[in-house]
């Protein structure tokens, strides 16, 4: 009897082992990690060239970085326009999606402060969320709308909640796609060739492929679950947040998920020295996990 109760645990204990996905994305013996906690909602986490991962606590208008040199957290900017989502560009500028004003912004280096965008055809923008940034410089960005308790509006300044395209001029503002309901986390793939947004109050993930001048082509059901940010690994495996991290392949199978002991996960990228470390924004918090893979 003792050696079948022990038989019987050992094969509850194999069930809720790693399974195959698991072992081979998150690295043996690896478990989420807090990085740092005491903000009030941390989003938009961007990695730069050195591995250093940027993010923002929008309701104290903040982004802060942690190094690659101590493992720590600083503050890298206040005063940030209510940034939320972030992208580096090749050149090691940073862009974010600002919606104190509805507004686009790229800092560089010296932190100054380049406002590239704060309406479409007159019309200030709904409130920028995300944005990703293609190998040649055009920039895809969601616009939801979302009441935000520091406007003086509560009305909807543009209808549709689109995805719009800037050139890589910076001339041509373009609308990629106002077929969504309401589009939050974008990423690309890193040939430029495939785009994915999250429709977050449709609970589906699209899949795009991106043609001439930031033309989305092919409209292709992804999978039907939503995100908040969203990143790609070097597989090209999709990581959705907001219950975890959900790990979807390229096939759109679902093959891993990571819970996260917050009521909401926002946002998720890779970084460190080799893009192996995949960093969590989630409420009060910034969580860290060593995977396998590297992001793209």
């Amino acid at each position: 009897m003792k050696n079948s109760y022990k038989i019987f645990l050992a094969m509850i204990l194999f069930s809720y082992s790693a399974s195959p996905q698991e072992q081979d994305l998150i690295a043996k013996g690896a478990q989420v990690q807090l990085v740092a906690n005491g903000f009030e909602f941390t989003e938009g986490p961007a990695c730069d060239s050195l591995g250093n991962v940027f993010f923002t606590d929008q309701p104290n208008n903040t982004i802060h970085k942690w190094s690659v040199d101590d493992e720590k957290v600083t503050v890298f900017m206040k005063d940030a326009g209510r940034a939320n989502g972030l992208y580096f560009d090749a050149k090691g500028d940073l862009y974010a999606a600002a919606d104190m004003h509805s507004e686009i912004w790229m800092i560089n280096k010296k932190k100054e402060v380049t406002v590239l965008l704060d309406g479409f055809r007159g019309k200030r923008f709904n409130g920028p969320n995300d944005l990703w940034i293609a190998p040649d410089g055009g920039i895809f960005f969601t616009d939801p709308f979302y009441q935000r308790p520091y406007w003086n509006h509560k009305e909807q300044p543009i209808k549709e909640q689109r995805v719009y395209y800037l050139s890589p001029n910076r001339k041509g503002l373009f609308i990629a796609t106002d077929e969504l309901v309401k589009p939050n986390g974008i990423i690309g793939t890193p040939d430029g060739k495939i785009l994915y947004v999250a429709d977050i109050e449709d609970n589906k993930t699209w899949k795009y492929n991106i043609g001439k001048d930031g033309q989305l082509e092919d409209k292709t059901l992804f999978t039907a679950l939503g995100s908040d940010g969203m990143t790609l690994d070097e597989q090209g495996n999709l990581y959705l947040t907001g219950d975890g991290v959900t790990v979807f392949n390229t096939e759109g199978e679902k093959i891993l998920h990571i819970p996260i002991e917050k009521d909401w996960t926002a946002n998720v990228t890779f970084g460190g020295r080799d893009k192996k470390t995949l960093f969590i924004t989630a409420m009060d918090s910034l969580f860290s996990l060593e995977m396998n893979v590297q992001g793209n």
